[in-house]
């Protein structure tokens, strides 16, 4: 066993350890978000993540996602993951899928037996396509709502998406459930409310993307410890 995964064995212990190790995780979306749960899910002992993510990782992306920095520009995230993940835990089995997620590309949920599906998906028709597949498999699955144009300390929760506010993308998806038959759905989400930009694009700063990835892997790690 790893020394690394000794502080982390005072808190969960050998049988947790075990446990981690023997779960395999899918992440949707590896960016700001999803950047974060890979990384700290990663640290955690997963045994088996696999990563879809069809982007390559660009200049503007410094600001807010682990993965980026000025060496790597232009090569695709997936596989700057791997690497990564190689060097911090060797011992886990990484899974790539270097393609978009949507609703005539759905192999990767059929790959394997998954414990766990994260969706940090951007596009709203991929995210609902994969909840629906995921629920109609029986895939535990919970889904990053808005992180961006917030600036305040975050406060993010594990809620149903039905009790959400101030989230214009929970209002969106919210429909769209609902009228696919889905009555409950897992989501990461704040109900403060969101800045505007004067240009009216979107704006983001590390820390509000990484409180996200961050609760949403807390959640993770708990359920799949309780499992």
């Amino acid at each position: 066993m790893a020394e690394f995964y000794d502080r982390t064995l005072k808190l969960i212990g050998i049988d947790g350890y075990k446990k981690l190790n023997a779960k395999k995780v899918i992440i949707f979306g590896c960016g700001g978000v999803g950047g974060y749960v890979i990384e700290a899910l990663a640290r955690s002992g997963i045994g088996t993540l696999g990563i879809c993510d069809f982007d390559i990782i660009d200049i503007s992306n410094i600001n807010r996602q682990i993965i980026a920095g000025m060496d790597n520009i232009g090569n695709l995230k997936t596989n700057e993951f791997k690497k990564r993940i190689e060097n911090i835990n060797p011992s886990c089995k990484v899974i790539l899928y270097s393609e978009r997620y949507g609703k005539n590309n759905d192999h990767m949920l059929k790959d394997l037996n998954w414990d766990f599906c994260v969706d940090a998906i951007d596009s709203i028709d991929d995210k609902v396509s994969l909840i629906i597949n995921c629920k109609n498999k029986n895939i535990e699955i919970i889904s990053s709502m808005g992180a961006g144009n917030r600036i305040e300390i975050p406060d993010y929760k594990i809620t149903d998406i039905y009790k959400t506010q101030y989230d214009k993308l929970s209002k969106v998806l919210r429909k769209k459930l609902k009228d696919a038959g889905i009555s409950a759905l897992n989501v990461c989400c704040t109900n403060q409310p969101c800045l505007k930009t004067e240009d009216g694009s979107v704006g983001s700063i590390i820390y509000v993307p990484a409180m996200c990835g961050m609760t949403i892997a807390g959640y993770v790690i708990n359920k799949l410890l309780k499992d």
